[in-house]
């Protein structure tokens, strides 16, 4: 579908800028935005590796189990069908440390690791489990410390405060956290009692 969306924009603005005599000024455009694209991706290149250097070092020494042990009591509250299956909570555990510091392209790899390992507890493949459905939610409504990319994003645009957000980012994301956590127990209950009732 997008790739129907994005030319059809591109051929009405072509057309529109042709209608308007602003055929120079597209043109422009189109140069500086690929030269701030590749300035961009540069920035997020650097951003990736430092942290994703960061994981693999946490992954390799023993502060990975202390980092564990600091958010099991989370882990467990949020994921009860995972309490006895350490690997699967420190996949888990990866991924949500990984999402607090804003690195979501850092998460990325270790949430899809994490779903394949509750995955393969899964009893009924063909339906995900609770602990999938709630861990799908965290990854999408995490709270973030660091959010490292939209600070990167913001200093690749000369902003004079990129770290600015910060404060209003802690409070979105936190209510986004709570909210989505609230609402994902409550309908997990929910289709457990009619489950229940059949």
């Amino acid at each position: 579908m997008l790739n129907i969306i994005w030319p059809v924009f591109i051929v009405i603005s072509y057309i529109y800028a042709i209608i308007n005599n602003n055929i120079e000024e597209v043109n422009n455009s189109v140069f500086k935005s690929a030269d701030q694209s590749v300035s961009l991706i540069l920035t997020f290149l650097a951003t990736i590796c430092l942290w994703n250097g960061i994981m693999m070092i946490v992954q390799k020494t023993s502060l990975i189990n202390k980092l564990v042990k600091l958010i099991n009591p989370l882990i467990n509250f949020l994921f009860p069908e995972c309490k006895e299956n350490e690997k699967v909570k420190q996949d888990i555990s990866m991924n949500m440390i990984a999402n607090f510091l804003g690195l979501g392209n850092a998460a990325t790899p270790l949430g899809i690791k994490a779903m394949k390992s509750m995955q393969d507890e899964n009893e009924n493949k063909d339906t995900i489990s609770n602990s999938m459905a709630m861990f799908i939610v965290i990854n999408t409504a995490s709270i973030q410390l660091i959010p490292t990319t939209v600070i990167a994003i913001r200093n690749s645009l000369n902003s004079q405060n990129p770290t600015q957000i910060l404060f209003p980012i802690w409070i979105v994301s936190i209510a986004a956290f709570s909210s989505s956590v609230i609402a994902t127990k409550l309908f997990i209950k929910f289709i457990k009692v009619r489950k229940d009732k059949r």
